[in-house]
């Protein structure tokens, strides 16, 4: 018939102590994990900020605007919403509200006109979830990130200034 195992105290003793290497082990496995997920959504945002400030910079150095309006405002697009409409666009959700374009010749919140130099900058923060990696930025665990990009406008009519 069936056989039965029997369980002594020396595999009682080495269950425990599989629970107790468990219980250690554990919170650091966990740490480890919660800080890649930190780590990659730190990488993921800098590289998308740093792709939408180069996409707003291709399109400003055209000298272009967006057709239609602008929903907030209900007014045709300037250049300068239509620069901040391309970034918003390339960030798939992320917040570009800090974002600043200035230039050379026209100053802050100006694009510029043809042959000027335009920066487009922004500065955003990100809150990090994992409270032991938090610390090393900061008292409020958050990491601040400013993606900056410059480009010389292309020669275009200048009555596209506006």
């Amino acid at each position: 018939m069936g056989r039965f195992l029997r369980v002594g105290p020396i595999a009682r003793r080495c269950c425990g102590q599989a629970t107790a290497e468990f219980a250690v082990a554990l919170p650091i496995f966990l740490l480890l994990v919660c800080a890649t997920l930190d780590f990659g959504r730190l990488f993921f945002e800098q590289m998308t900020l740093q792709h939408a400030m180069r996409e707003a910079g291709r399109y400003a150095v055209t000298g272009n605007k967006l057709a239609g309006t602008d929903p907030n405002t209900g007014q045709p697009y300037t250049r300068i919403q239509s620069i901040i409409q391309i970034a918003q666009n390339a960030v798939a959700g992320l917040d570009v509200s800090g974002i600043n374009i200035s230039s050379v010749d026209g100053g802050a919140g100006s694009a510029g006109g043809p042959s000027d130099t335009v920066t487009i900058s922004l500065t955003t923060n990100l809150k990090l979830i994992t409270p032991v990696i938090a610390s090393y930025f900061g008292p409020n665990g958050i990491y601040t990130f400013t993606v900056s990009t410059t480009f010389k406008n292309e020669p275009f009519d200048p009555s596209q200034t506006n």
